[in-house]
């Protein structure tokens, strides 16, 4: 069992260890049972799954009381979903933030229509940003929407997006045009049976998950599709990173708790000259630096969603250092958890082969690592600006 302890931390109330608690009971009497052959069905079986026991409300807003995101609840089932099964990770945070700018900007119809499928398990969100020539340059987008009378003409390609070909409701950023560069762009909510709309190319990649390129052809969708104002794409697209990047980091966290879960296994099971590896300093070293790295994950990443849950408008400094820490540390913890397990690390479908494969596109997606350096350092110059 992984160390849970942080949950005593002041960050928490007791109703997150509550859910930490009834997730940890799902998810070991249910995860066994998906069938990961075919990853499109495990997905659906998974949203199913989270949706009937209720955890896919906390993915999005209620649209009857408006009841906002908990970014610390977010942090909590991601952590403990990855800890468990990265596919089952990727099944609830793609519903969360496929609909989160619906469940930040939304109007109350909108809001009604999807959230109400989408926290239920019965329909699939995607969020579709990244274009080919454009990833963490939101502002380089070019896909355009076109007015024309009551509705939006869409047209260009949307490249890497989580539950393409299998999402039944599409969250699209498009340029609208009211200005150049980032204040010229619109989001608006697609269904994926919309005609124009197709799934150009399945993504293949070394942690099977369902990625598609979308192509946009003269895909006409009515003005209700817009969500917030025209030309408020940018600031809503950055609000909901703002939200869920913490989020990135959790999942992160539970990777490397799992790696070091199963580095302690090994080290603590396995003899070398007739004592356990554990005894060898140099293993201890490790296991140390396994721990402390893991730790300081956690303190970042729940100081994130701590302080977004306390009402801060933005946490885009603190949101990019807990992402940015966590998923690079996660790397060295499921590396060095590889290496204490030797030729066996590497043997496909032992669990830190599978942990080393997930973790890799965390680095990158929702802002890759240097970007994030990026907007650290910039933040920290305008706050020392300020002061």
């Amino acid at each position: 069992m992984s160390d849970r302890s942080f949950l005593d931390w002041p960050f928490f109330e007791p109703r997150h260890k509550a859910l930490a608690d009834a997730l940890e009971n799902w998810a070991q009497s249910h995860l066994s049972a998906i069938d990961h052959s075919d990853t499109d069905a495990a997905c659906r079986a998974l949203v199913t799954g989270l949706g009937a026991a209720g955890f896919l409300t906390h993915s999005a807003v209620d649209p009857e009381t408006g009841a906002g995101l908990d970014v610390r609840s977010l942090c909590i089932i991601r952590e403990t979903l990855a800890r468990h099964d990265g596919l089952a990770d990727f099944a609830f945070a793609m519903q969360g933030l496929g609909t989160g700018a619906i469940s930040l900007f939304g109007t109350p119809a909108q809001r009604g229509e999807w959230l109400t499928q989408t926290r239920a398990g019965k329909a699939i969100s995607a969020f579709a940003l990244t274009e080919p020539a454009s990833g963490s340059d939101v502002a380089n987008s070019t896909m355009t929407a076109t007015r024309d009378g009551d509705h939006y003409v869409l047209n260009g390609e949307k490249t890497w997006i989580s539950n393409g070909g299998i999402a039944d409701v599409y969250t699209v950023f498009a340029r609208t045009g009211e200005a150049p560069g980032a204040k010229g762009l619109s989001a608006f909510i697609v269904p994926a049976d919309t005609a124009g709309l197709e799934i150009a190319e399945r993504l293949e990649v070394i942690a099977p998950h369902p990625l598609a390129t979308l192509r946009f052809t003269d895909c006409r969708v009515p003005v209700s599709a817009l969500l917030g104002e025209a030309g408020a794409g940018f600031k809503i697209a950055m609000s909901v990173l703002d939200v869920f990047r913490s989020t990135v980091a959790a999942a992160a966290l539970g990777f490397a708790r799992r790696a070091l879960d199963e580095a302690l296994q090994r080290v603590t099971s396995r003899s070398v000259q007739g004592a356990p590896l554990f005894d060898l300093q140099m293993v201890q070293g490790h296991i140390a630096d396994l721990a402390l790295e893991v730790e300081a994950a956690a303190l970042l990443g729940y100081r994130a969603a701590w302080t977004k849950d306390r009402g801060a408008p933005r946490v885009t400094r603190e949101a990019a250092m807990a992402k940015l820490f966590a998923t690079d540390q996660a790397q060295q913890v499921i590396d060095k958890a590889v290496q204490l397990h030797g030729g066996d690390g590497v043997r496909s479908g032992e669990a830190v082969e599978k942990l080393y494969r997930e973790i890799r596109a965390l680095r990158i997606y929702e802002g890759a690592s240097d970007v994030q350096r990026v907007v650290i350092a910039r933040q920290t110059l305008g706050a020392f600006r300020q002061g």
